[in-house]
């Protein structure tokens, strides 16, 4: 898997602001509720970044050393995918009510919608969470570069080793 590329995950962002943008405006203009997570939606997204860090965790100590026994490579692979989707899940939710926030904010004196746009910036930093959590997970299911006593590593190297930095930690074959 290719690492993520934090120039898409804000490209992602933007997107999802305008649409956000325009669903609010589209629906303020025909008198209908603003489209905003509620408030018991953090419990979920908090959920799902404390199993996302629980896992990437669980994949730092075996690379780091701590763990004695073998990390299994299915996990490890599970670890990146929770990591990446929570990482693009928590940018939609950022773009999506940024641009809530930002409409709220236009007309914010025209209407009385004070409890939504805080609701807004509750949703869009539970987001920010969920983005950091995947990157910083994602960075922990990196394998470190190794120690060649060779210099670099040449042809002889074989199907699932290690080529340096920047590969996950799945070695299977």
């Amino acid at each position: 898997m290719k690492p993520m590329r934090p120039a898409v995950l804000v490209i992602i962002a933007i997107i999802a602001a305008a649409i956000g943008w325009l669903a609010t405006a589209a629906t303020n203009r025909f008198s209908m509720p603003t489209p905003v997570l509620p408030v018991s939606a953090l419990v979920t997204m908090g959920v799902i970044a404390v199993l996302t860090l629980i896992m990437g965790i669980r994949v730092l100590r075996w690379r780091n050393g701590k763990k004695k026994n073998l990390l299994n490579p299915i996990l490890a692979a599970r670890t990146l995918i929770l990591a990446q989707a929570c990482a693009y899940a928590g940018t939609l939710l950022l773009g999506w009510h940024a641009g809530i926030s930002f409409d709220l904010l236009r007309i914010g004196t025209l209407r009385s919608g004070e409890g939504i746009l805080w609701n807004a910036v509750l949703m869009g930093g539970g987001g920010v969470v969920m983005v950091v959590v995947g990157l910083v997970v994602e960075r922990f299911c990196r394998i470190p570069p190794e120690d060649l006593e060779g210099g670099t590593p040449g042809p002889e190297t074989r199907r699932g080793e290690t080529k340096g930095e920047g590969e996950y930690a799945y070695r299977g074959d």
